[in-house]
């Protein structure tokens, strides 16, 4: 085992890793952690080391095998070339631009997420959901920070919106640019910590990295004044030493967020709404017009947004469209084939006679 004591701590390392360690089968092995991943090789620091090894050998089928900003790989004392990847503790993952299936990997070994958006046309309530699936999926401790709140009236309504969207939900309003209103972010900053921002473009996140960080070291851009939609500034994904010790990780933004395989996430966040449905009078309940829908009692009764359920099923569909593979939906369309050439043969016959 390695001391929990070392300097890898500073790094983010903990039991989770440690117990994967071997001092025997590993005795030629160091642990490094992935700062960022570049078209050449990993950038990876640890103790006394600062320096890009090889990428990982692709593993066919197996999108999750390579690195990414957070990963613990461990590495030839000699050659520093990369012998394993350790298991993470968690996953921030989504689908991939495009109409592949391919899954991108976001960041690994995450212990709080900063869900980065603004006091003005950028807050967008569909969107932080889907950013809190994302999260809660993934097992990680979501905070939702509003920016720009001292250049809102609004600010107040803006904070209880985000407050109801998930039960004990902390919602944190700052100045991005002023290190004492960043303050309220410190708890989760201190020493082995990691924390990573998701938000789209020209919400702050750099100017939050830059703060937090201490320097100026990331170029920062206005919004557009038509539309409160900002520039990307951000364009890959790496890891920042903080000032108080931690780690901090900023992403690209991300205004179009796909989702894949995250079932336990929408039932977390939606968790008003599965609780509803799983008392409706039938189980295949389409929550439509059936009898004894709860959900739709509920929206009935004023204590369900309907809203709230057209985003849901939004979510629902798409996970099952991104999660399900090419033979299940081949199957699936070809059960919908046969039920829809079952349903106009039985009306002709009903024609005919």
């Amino acid at each position: 085992m390695i001391s929990q004591n070392s300097d890898l701590a500073a790094f983010g390392w903990n039991k989770h890793f440690d117990v994967q360690f071997d001092p025997q089968d590993d005795a030629s092995a160091i642990p490094v952690r992935v700062m960022a991943v570049h078209a050449n090789g990993l950038h990876v620091c640890g103790p006394d080391l600062d320096r890009v090894v090889p990428l990982l050998p692709a593993i066919p089928g197996d999108e999750e095998a390579g690195a990414t900003a957070g990963d613990w790989l461990l590495i030839d004392r000699d050659t520093k070339r990369p012998l394993r990847l350790l298991h993470r503790k968690s996953l921030l993952k989504r689908r991939a631009a495009g109409t592949g299936r391919q899954v991108q990997l976001i960041a690994a070994n995450v212990d709080t997420v900063f869900i980065v958006s603004s006091c003005n046309q950028d807050f967008n309530v569909a969107r932080l959901e889907r950013y809190l699936v994302l999260v809660r999926d993934a097992g990680i401790n979501p905070v939702i920070v509003l920016t720009k709140a001292d250049l809102s009236d609004e600010a107040d309504g803006f904070v209880r919106t985000a407050s109801r969207l998930l039960p004990d939900i902390l919602v944190e309003r700052v100045d991005a640019r002023d290190p004492d209103s960043v303050a309220c972010l410190l708890p989760w900053c201190g020493t082995g910590e990691t924390v990573a921002l998701l938000g789209s473009s020209g919400v702050g996140k750099s100017t939050l990295v830059n703060t937090l960080t201490g320097s100026d070291r990331i170029a920062t851009q206005g919004i557009r004044e038509d539309d409160s939609k900002g520039r990307h500034t951000t364009t890959g994904r790496a890891l920042y030493r903080l000032a108080a010790g931690g780690w901090l990780m900023d992403t690209p933004g991300m205004r179009a967020l796909q989702l894949t395989d995250v079932d336990a996430g929408i039932a977390d966040v939606f968790s008003d709404v599965t609780a509803l449905a799983e008392t409706c009078r039938f189980n295949d309940c389409g929550h439509m017009s059936e009898p004894g829908c709860a959900v739709q009692a509920a929206i009935g009764a004023g204590t369900l947004d309907p809203a709230r359920l057209k985003r849901w099923r939004k979510l629902a569909a798409e996970q099952v469209y991104n999660t399900e593979t090419l033979a299940e939906r081949r199957a699936r369309f070809r059960s919908f084939g046969k039920m829809v050439k079952g349903a106009m043969k039985d009306k002709r016959r009903r024609h005919d006679t």
